[in-house]
């Protein structure tokens, strides 16, 4: 049951960052990293143990069988004795085995949440890694447009050096700074494919595979409402709920070690025929039910777990509550800077509209035969930045956002 419900737990996630995206790229991404991500497969695994320990503990401790031979055969009434065969089973007291598989239960219950918590946490980490690659690509598109709108420049500068309205320094300048614009396309390549790697890795596959990202990612005109009480059921604060239980069930059983155990067993003595004698019980075999006690009468440790498993508790109150301010400290945090990326787009978007118009005035100012190059490179500088902030500022929207879904979702 558990496992279905996480399973829908995660496709809820996988739609939600599907319909974010526009696009089945990322979805696709996820499912693939959820199958193959080792640091998965490791708690998995842990998980696999935990629940395999509640078979260990529904036993009964190991039964004794003796044999013993007689050195010198001991004469009885009935004749001499030459071996003896013993059985013992203890068992313990009732419902101790009951509490042990609770106590486990607890623990593989606990563990569970480990593999919730890597789960969530992976699909974050890919998706921010997936967005970084996203801004990447953008920027060096943009960079690329700026240098194609340079060379256009740069026409029109030898048009006018041709016509004596222009100098070669003019020329050299727009020359220089496409050289940067190569210089920053270089960088940028390079950041791209360590992203890659970063991102295949997550996937626990090669490193040099292509990763398909989405043509385009917009700001959704309507602001999400997000809600601190989903806090509350958060994976991060459940586990230490369920830690909290076990320490529970821990102490149940320690109440049931610490009673008494009883021990069933049989002795049985061959005895062999006394030549000598002729009576009904000659060479008659003795057979001896027994029952046993074991009781813990000087054992200290039982009141120690008792007081270890009261500060365990007292622990785990503690980390809950740190866990929760350290969540809302992030989740506000998320939300402040989702909101501040928003604020930045759409400045980014107004700036650019304004230097579009400025290069439509040097344009026109062109055809009236001036234009002063310099303006140009200022323009155009400006134009790359607010192009450089918007892709930033989309990206970091998203960012923020697999932060809050982490947190809430």
């Amino acid at each position: 049951m558990k496992k279905q419900i996480f399973k829908l737990h995660v496709v809820g996630l996988l739609v939600l960052f599907s319909i974010q995206t526009k696009a089945q790229d990322l979805n696709t991404i996820l499912d693939e990293a959820l199958r193959n991500n080792p640091e998965v497969q490791e708690i998995e695994s842990q998980y696999k143990i935990t629940k395999e320990k509640e078979n260990e503990v529904n036993v009964l401790p190991n039964t004794e069988l003796g044999i013993g031979v007689f050195a010198i055969t001991p004469e009885t009434r009935t004749g001499a004795q030459t071996f003896k065969v013993s059985v013992r089973q203890m068992i313990p007291w009732f419902g101790t085995i009951t509490a042990r598989e609770n106590y486990a239960v607890s623990l593989s219950e606990a563990k569970y949440q480990d593999l919730v918590i890597v789960k969530r946490k992976l699909i974050s980490t890919v998706s921010q890694s997936y967005y970084k690659l996203y801004e990447i690509k953008e920027k060096i598109r943009v960079l690329e447009e700026n240098k194609t709108l340079l060379k256009t420049y740069e026409k029109l500068a030898l048009t006018s050096v041709e016509v004596g309205k222009a100098s070669l320094v003019d020329v050299l300048k727009l020359q220089i700074r496409q050289n940067e614009l190569a210089q920053l396309q270089s960088v940028l390549s390079e950041q791209f494919k360590a992203e890659q790697t970063v991102l295949n890795k997550l996937l626990n596959r090669d490193s040099e595979i292509a990763v398909d990202l989405i043509t385009d990612l917009e700001i959704p005109d309507e602001k999400e409402q997000v809600s601190f009480e989903s806090l509350e059921i958060h994976p991060e604060l459940l586990k230490y709920d369920k830690l909290f239980h076990s320490v529970e069930k821990s102490e149940l059983l320690n109440q049931k070690e610490k009673r008494p155990m009883i021990g069933f067993g049989l002795d049985y003595i061959n005895v062999e025929k006394r030549p000598d004698m002729d009576f009904s019980d000659n060479g008659k075999d003795a057979l001896m039910p027994m029952v046993s006690l074991s009781i813990p009468i000087f054992n200290k440790k039982y009141k120690s777990v008792s007081k270890q498993n009261e500060l365990k508790q007292e622990e785990i109150k503690a980390q809950k509550q740190n866990k929760l301010n350290f969540l809302e400290t992030s989740l506000q945090k998320a939300i402040s800077n989702r909101n501040a990326s928003r604020i930045s787009h759409d400045t980014q978007v107004k700036n650019l509209e304004q230097a579009k118009s400025a290069e439509q005035i040097l344009i026109k100012s062109y055809e009236t035969g001036t234009i002063d190059f310099n303006d140009v490179l200022d323009i155009q500088e400006l134009e790359l930045k607010f192009q450089i902030n918007k892709i930033t500022s989309v990206v970091d929207y998203y960012i923020q956002s697999t932060i809050i879904n982490y947190l809430i979702k």
